[in-house]
């Protein structure tokens, strides 16, 4: 699955750029929510959201980098997500909130980035539906993908069986995405290589052949 990093996208055309998300057939849009805080960028909230909630009817994951999720849960919930995904580093104990936010009937996500083990988060895996593997430093887009990040995709497909959804985000494009799919990600968020092109369908269905081609081969 290729989910559309949002913010790779042009946030002066937002109608225009979810029409060519929806167009393209992407199934989930990837929203990075960033305080200044826990990452050194902004982005946008829970008020830009509910917008674009109007203008589709497609998934929404917001992936919280913020420092205090749980103050700030209900609003992403009531602007529509049905998924959201925060980080182990801002929540060491994140046990609660993965439950509170399956208790709402929304997809409970934990984070991980670079740098921190899989071991750190394995103690919480059975309250979690979704598993995202930061391969880039959180708070910019454009970087450059981490390969040592590939086994803990690895180690978490082991530990969690295919129970788990594995997601990866950061320098996910033709040349990375394989390694991803082969280590046992599922969904890939995708930031310049899918808005860096004028047809997204092409750019998404050429890193969706790339990650099936690799599954096929292991």
């Amino acid at each position: 699955m290729i989910a559309p990093s949002m913010l790779k996208c042009d946030f002066g055309n937002l109608k225009s750029e979810v029409d060519r998300i929806d167009a393209a057939g992407l199934p989930l849009y990837h929203l990075d929510v960033m305080d200044g805080n826990f990452v050194p960028n902004l982005s946008y909230g829970a008020m830009v959201i509910e917008r674009l909630r109007a203008l589709t009817s497609t998934p929404f994951d917001a992936h919280l980098m913020i420092s205090d999720p749980a103050k700030y849960l209900d609003e992403y919930i009531k602007a529509g997500c049905e998924a959201i995904t925060f980080h182990l580093e801002a929540v060491p104990n994140p046990t609660e909130l993965l439950r509170a936010i399956r208790q709402q009937d929304v997809v409970s996500g934990l984070a991980l980035n670079p740098g921190t083990p899989i071991e750190a988060a394995e103690p919480f895996l059975e309250h979690c539906d979704m598993l995202l593997i930061m391969s880039v430093n959180p708070g910019f887009g454009g970087q450059k993908f981490m390969p040592e990040v590939l086994p803990k995709m690895q180690r978490a497909r082991e530990v969690a069986g295919e129970r788990l959804l594995i997601s990866v985000d950061g320098g996910v494009a033709a040349g990375t995405i394989g390694k991803c799919a082969a280590a046992g990600a599922e969904i890939f968020v995708a930031g310049s290589s899918i808005f860096d092109y004028d047809d997204l369908k092409t750019a998404s269905d050429v890193l969706f052949s790339e990650a099936s081609r690799c599954i096929s081969a292991t």
